[in-house]
């Protein structure tokens, strides 16, 4: 009778373990130490290979090397997110140093004109020779400020210190190219009881950057711009309402200025003034945890050890090249304007959201996108990224020719650009120099860009269309029709619609490979 009632004890148990799905594995035994089976990938080895060296432990225990490995990858890695993360928070403190100390900018007073365009001599990313720009920040640590533009402005915006739109103006904005008031209201702040005739908007930031642009007529002149935004711009504190002091007006044309963040630990130091000056709530809480892991928090010194510095040192420089491969070698799809990444061209707003939202959020935040734009651009607006035709303006950007190979100065190239080109306002191509992602510098050629007002005397084929050329020198007989190039130098292109047609959102027009010649 024994061997008769255990062997179903037997089967049952047997059953039991082969029914018992991932809770237990075939391969769990009763390790020594234990009274009962335990699964083998909730136990951590005495020993473990990694990429970063061995990982020891006595029974869990992480022996003292480890225990300093891991935390410098912990802390290397920190590094490595917050460049990533907070590159818009740094990029637009170099926005405003650039103009309080570069062009010596007073806030809620001065205003920069770039009466003549911006010229290569400009350290700003992407910035372009088309468009007179009209450039001012915002402080509202002491209240309301009011901006008036003037009737005809193109696109602008307000954008707060985390680079995030606040409100458009202008042609894209609530004004509708008429002009009109806006009342920018800060953090903590109330909106007074009567805006009447005024566009109200909320910012969460002290510091804000006001950037606008004119076109140019239709002979190519900046007259027209630039004499509305000197006559009907206007920023001041709202409290001076009654009688708004005189804005001062530089023109900024030929000022070497820099305006880009820094590649190296220079970085930490700009993001510190950033969350020391702003509230706390301009960030989550997850990303100031972030910098505060490194050492930057709010209230506190910045001042890390050799040894921490030397880390974020490291972590900088992943970071850029991790930056620098999003942006020139992006791997998805949607980073590309034509199927097959046909030309190389990009667009950099992958995915049509201002916000770098998947799927309206359901897929969380396109890192790799918001990386890709704040290291290439500045000016975060839905007017840019949203397919509104005769609305705003519309990008395309390559550094590659139909081959795939990086654009060199020494070489020649081509680029037609077809018949009619989509653009109720003008189109325009610049070249930028992939270090700065700033205009190109040559030497002779300051405006490094072809644009069809300013340049009305490009040759044209015999379809209408127009070709390009980009190199050292010029074809013979192409000279209206060349921007030089840098032997020995890269060089990438932006191609720009101002009033976008449908055609370019159906792409019934297209552009063609940047071809080697």
């Amino acid at each position: 009778m024994t061997p008769l009632t255990r062997f179903p004890s037997a089967l049952f148990s047997a059953l039991l373990l082969a029914c018992s799905g991932s809770a237990l594995q075939a391969a769990d035994v009763v390790p020594k130490g234990y009274n009962t089976t335990i699964p083998e990938d909730v136990l951590t080895p005495d020993r473990v290979q990694t990429r970063i060296g061995t990982f020891n432990y006595f029974d869990g225990f992480p022996d003292d090397d480890t225990m300093a490995k891991a935390r410098r990858q912990v802390d290397l890695g920190r590094g490595v997110q917050t460049f990533l993360n907070f590159m818009p928070a740094a990029s637009l403190e170099m926005l405003y140093v650039g103009h309080r100390d570069g062009y010596g900018m007073q806030v809620n007073r001065d205003i920069g004109l770039f009466e003549e365009l911006m010229s290569s001599k400009s350290l700003w990313l992407t910035g372009n020779t088309d468009t007179v720009y009209a450039t001012a920040f915002l402080d509202l640590s002491k209240g309301p400020i009011v901006v008036e533009v003037p009737a005809g402005t193109g696109p602008g915006t307000v954008n707060d210190a985390f680079f995030r739109f606040v409100v458009d103006m202008g042609g894209p904005g609530p004004d509708k190219g008429k002009g009109g008031k806006y009342l920018i209201v800060g953090p903590g702040q109330t909106a007074p009881a009567n805006t009447e005739g005024y566009f109200v908007a909320n910012t969460p930031s002290k510091i804000n950057w006001l950037i606008l642009r004119g076109f140019l007529d239709d002979q190519g002149k900046t007259d027209t711009a630039r004499n509305a935004f000197k006559g009907g711009l206007k920023v001041y504190p709202y409290s001076e309402r009654a009688n708004p002091p005189a804005n001062n007006f530089k023109n900024l044309t030929d000022w070497e200025t820099n305006t880009i963040h820094a590649n190296n630990f220079k970085f930490y130091e700009e993001l510190d003034e950033v969350i020391q000056r702003e509230p706390s709530d301009l960030f989550s809480p997850e990303l100031l945890g972030m910098a505060s892991s490194i050492g930057i928090e709010k209230g506190k010194p910045f001042n890390p050890s050799p040894e921490q510095k030397a880390l974020l040192t490291e972590a900088v420089a992943i970071g850029n090249a991790t930056a620098r491969s999003i942006l020139f070698g992006p791997k998805d799809p949607k980073n590309y304007i034509y199927p097959g990444k046909a030309g190389y061209w990009q667009t950099g707003f992958p995915g049509g959201s201002h916000e770098y939202l998947v799927d309206k959020g359901n897929g969380g935040r396109d890192m790799d996108g918001r990386t890709l734009f704040f290291y290439l651009a500045t000016v975060n607006t839905p007017a840019m990224a949203l397919e509104i035709p005769g609305v705003g303006s519309q990008y395309a950007f390559s550094s590659r020719d139909g081959s795939g190979a990086y654009l060199n100065g020494s070489n020649t190239y081509k680029l037609n650009i077809p018949a009619n080109p989509p653009a109720q306002k003008f189109w325009s191509f610049v070249v930028y120099d992939p270090q700065t992602r700033s205009m190109l510098q040559t030497g002779e050629m300051p405006y490094p860009s072809k644009n069809n007002k300013r340049n009305a005397d490009m040759v044209k084929n015999a379809d209408g269309s127009i070709d390009l050329y980009f190199g050292p020198q010029a074809p013979v007989g192409m000279e209206a029709n060349w921007v030089k190039t840098v032997p020995g130098k890269g060089w990438f292109g932006i191609f720009r619609l101002y009033g976008p047609g449908q055609e370019w959102f159906d792409r019934t027009w297209k552009l063609g490979d940047i071809e080697k010649v």
